[in-house]
């Protein structure tokens, strides 16, 4: 035991004589590599980023829409099958029927003579998607193209004519389609 009573001494003797200063720091601890700590860093946003990027064109066939007048979804059907669709043309006069259970509209459009029959599964369609003798009802229907053949319709659209149009048409004594509704389509 008398030589651990001597390193003792010795050690608070050394510790006196080394001289204590105010401003003493401790010793700052070595930086590690930071250029391995950046290449992750970029590793990792990169996978991120390939992700997002690979999950945006995966889906993005199944969100797109296609435009097309009656005549190109007609020469393009088979491509085009239940997948979504915005399809253009003029009603058919005469074809615009409503059923009442389940409710539902059904009519034919038409362009370049060629002709799409329209399903609707909805009660309520625009005032300005009227059957109206004497009056192109320009209409945009969106929507899936069934294998049946028939266009099925998640949403219609009808063109209503300019004011320049409807001010001939005033002059000629002619309402607009919103004005004069047929007896058939009323409620």
């Amino acid at each position: 035991m008398p030589d651990l009573d001597d390193e003792l001494r010795q050690a608070v003797s050394d510790a006196e004589t080394v001289p204590v200063t105010a401003n003493a720091q401790p010793e700052a601890p070595k930086k590690k590599a930071r250029g391995l700590n950046n290449v992750g860093l970029l590793v990792a946003l990169l996978v991120m980023g390939g992700g997002i990027l690979a999950l945006v064109m995966t889906n993005f066939e199944d969100a797109a829409v296609y435009s097309k007048s009656v005549d190109q979804l007609l020469a393009e059907q088979e491509k085009l099958v239940d997948r979504n669709v915005r399809v253009t043309g003029t009603l058919v006069r005469g074809t615009l029927v409503r059923r009442d259970e389940p409710c539902e509209y059904r009519f034919k459009i038409q362009k370049n003579e060629k002709q799409l029959d329209v399903r609707y599964a909805q009660c309520i369609v625009p005032d300005t998607f009227r059957d109206v003798p004497g009056m192109d009802v320009e209409v945009t229907a969106e929507g899936k193209l069934q294998t049946a053949g028939h266009f099925e319709a998640g949403q219609i659209m009808a063109k209503c004519p300019s004011k320049y149009e409807m001010k001939e048409k005033a002059a000629k004594g002619e309402k607009a389609p919103h004005q004069d509704i047929p007896a058939a389509m009323q409620n």
